[in-house]
């Protein structure tokens, strides 16, 4: 299977809370009508993201399907087209943006009921092309980042060649999705040795600093 991450900020004007709330109800409800649709999880930012600033996005959905074929076969379909005209009633269209990845699993464990979900969107290092980037993360990153205890599950999504196809630029290079029990263990994971080694050999192949939010899974198909 392929995966569409999407990348949400609210309409201006919303509220967090009706956003999330129109999102989880009257929207489902209209992306479960997508037969092709495989699985969809909407990822919501948590409240303690507002306490400071605005967060960059308010929630990313993950949408999985049996191939890309598939998504672009069924494109100009009603029910994808009502999914797609629903969007505008709460999000911020430009702010929006998505891309088609690979998902590769580099810590494959369960998380506990209430986990929290740490997304970080990458982008490679000046110089370093596609592949180079994309093996780099696979082979050395991602074990190392494997690591870290408190980490429960890490998969690495990985923009598909089609993202670069004709010169293409994708939003980002790729996303890396960690798993941890509560966001106090996302706070502890930044004292330990493996978070430090993480760190240290970030500058190796992304361009920094990066963006990323925390947020809670809500499952809708």
């Amino acid at each position: 299977m392929v995966k569409a991450l999407n990348f949400f900020k609210r309409k201006p004007g919303l509220s967090v809370d009706d956003f999330r709330n129109y999102w989880l109800n009257e929207h489902a409800a209209i992306i479960r009508a997508i037969p092709e649709l495989r699985k969809y999880v909407a990822s919501i930012t948590l409240p303690s993201a507002y306490r400071n600033r605005e967060p960059l996005y308010d929630g990313i959905s993950e949408a999985w399907f049996d191939d890309e074929a598939v998504i672009r076969a069924h494109a100009d379909s009603a029910p994808r087209q009502a999914a797609h005209t629903d969007d505008a009633k709460f999000v911020d269209m430009s702010k929006a943006g998505s891309i088609i990845v690979d998902e590769i699993v580099q810590k494959d464990g369960t998380p506990s009921d209430g986990a929290v979900k740490m997304f970080s969107m990458l982008m490679r290092k000046a110089g370093t092309d596609v592949a180079a980037f994309q093996a780099y993360w696979r082979t050395h990153h991602g074990p190392l980042a494997a690591k870290i205890p408190q980490a429960r599950r890490y998969i690495q999504c990985h923009v598909r060649p089609s993202g670069y196809a004709a010169g293409a630029s994708p939003r980002y290079d790729g996303v890396a999705e960690l798993w941890f029990d509560n966001f106090d263990a996302v706070r502890d994971s930044g004292t330990t040795e493996e978070y430090r080694a993480v760190r240290l050999d970030e500058p190796k192949f992304l361009a920094l600093p990066f963006p990323f939010i925390i947020a809670s899974e809500h499952q809708i198909v």
